[in-house]
């Protein structure tokens, strides 16, 4: 037996050697790869900036925390010599009820978009002054009492804001006196009577902002009850809702925080804590986040290049001739493509339709370029109907978000099978393989 040199040509037709070269084109592939997963991030970036400008000229994401009684104090040290200071105490309330309707809507800049809302909130509870000891002599400064509200972005704030009490109507006023508690809010002053014990308060509030919405469980018991039209609200924060309903018609969602579930006490004085740490509240999501999508099948589009390459070289053996490598570069070219025209169409059509679209004009055209190429039907039609079962198993993928891990280690373990049982059945590499030896 003597082994076949004589032919200059023989190694072109060597399946070792094209499987190698093949190995090298889809290693020198993952540069467009990359290439076009960095033009989706960009694209994603920019989205992202056009969301915040859009909040900033509505209004960011918005926190309301409070209403908080500030009492302030002054504190005479026990050493003489020292002089005396004023302390805040901040007293927090014993219920709080806040009871909500949000209205969204979508704000477009060019093919971008953001979501804003406008909230009509009506904030009930009560006050119930507890005893403030200081451990040394102190003076308890009620005519400078004054509530606050935390607000994230003042900006949106609609119309005049009034605090009502069982005796008296505060009147919001701009700013904080300061800032041990919130970053930013409103103030109400008020003169508080010596022998005060409870004060109940109701507050209507309007309030815009963008993206999400949350709340601080300052009360000793907070239920919150939000409804809104929205219909893929995501709950964020310290707390999950107790009772929620989401259907066609929007969302229902209802917190219920005691002052055991949370990290502040009732009353304190100076910046101990901060009660915006344990917020709670809902994200207004956008349900197509096209870039994102398109990105994850992007990092599958080495798994698209190999498989294609695969039923390629099944099909040389099937029919007994010769792909030249140049006509895989252009097949895979155009597998490619196949990703940077989902994401530009899923900019405009959405991804599912883009999804579509972009898999049959990627297969229609290969099928079009391998039947002229090979001009036999058979094996021109498996690999279409591979590529549609691999369009299809990868759309499955991008769907299953929990579960896409395993499905997609699932499919290439029964790939990889089908793999194995073709290679037994073609012989390939066997020693008895004519084209491989000579009498």
């Amino acid at each position: 037996m003597k082994i076949e040199i004589s032919d200059n040509k023989k190694w072109q037709h060597s399946l070792t050697i094209k499987m190698v070269l093949l190995a090298i084109l889809g290693i020198f592939l993952l540069i467009p790869l990359e290439m076009i997963k960095s033009f989706i991030s960009e694209r994603q970036q920019n989205s992202e900036n056009v969301k915040k400008e859009i909040a900033f000229q509505w209004a960011g994401q918005q926190i309301i925390s409070g209403p908080v009684l500030n009492i302030p104090v002054r504190i005479y040290p026990l050493k003489k010599e020292s002089e005396p200071y004023i302390s805040v105490f901040h007293l927090m309330p014993e219920t709080l009820r806040i009871d909500g309707d949000v209205q969204t809507e979508k704000r477009h800049r060019s093919i971008y978009q953001a979501v804003v809302y406008t909230a009509n909130l009506n904030l009930t509870g009560d006050f119930k002054i507890q005893q403030m000891n200081t451990g040394e002599r102190s003076e308890i400064l009620w005519n400078e009492s004054y509530f606050s509200m935390g607000i994230s972005d003042n900006r949106g704030l609609k119309g005049s804001i009034i605090l009502k009490t069982d005796s008296i109507d505060l009147e919001a006023v701009p700013g904080l006196k300061e800032t041990e508690l919130f970053a930013s809010g409103i103030s109400f002053p008020v003169k508080l009577p010596e022998n005060a014990t409870n004060i109940p308060f109701s507050i209507n509030l309007k309030l815009s902002g963008s993206e999400s919405l949350s709340f601080s469980p300052v009360g000793k018991t907070t239920n919150v009850k939000i409804r809104s039209p929205w219909v893929s609200p995501g709950f964020k924060g310290k707390f999950l809702p107790v009772d929620r309903k989401i259907n066609d018609s929007g969302f229902n969602a209802e917190w219920i925080v005691t002052n055991l579930n949370r990290n502040f006490p009732q009353v304190w004085a100076g910046n101990a804590y901060n009660p915006g740490n344990d917020s709670f509240g809902v994200e207004y999501i956008l349900t197509v986040d096209h870039y994102q999508k398109s990105l994850r099948s992007a990092k599958y589009g080495i798994l698209f290049i190999a498989l294609t390459f695969l039923a390629l070289l099944f099909a040389e053996m099937t029919i007994h001739e010769n792909i030249h490598v140049f006509h895989y570069l252009l097949v895979s070219l155009g597998l490619v493509l196949f990703f940077s025209i989902l994401n530009a169409l899923s900019e405009h059509t959405g991804f599912n339709a883009a999804y579509l679209i972009s898999a049959s004009s990627t297969i229609v055209m290969i099928s079009f370029f391998l039947m002229a190429l090979i001009r036999k039907r058979r094996p021109v039609l498996l690999i279409s109907g591979l590529l549609v079962l691999l369009y299809s198993f990868i759309f499955i993928l991008l769907t299953l978000n929990d579960y896409a891990y395993l499905a997609g280690n699932i499919g290439l373990f029964i790939l990889l099978g089908i793999t194995m049982m073709l290679s037994v059945k073609l012989k390939l590499f066997r020693k008895d393989n004519v084209a491989d030896r000579t009498d």
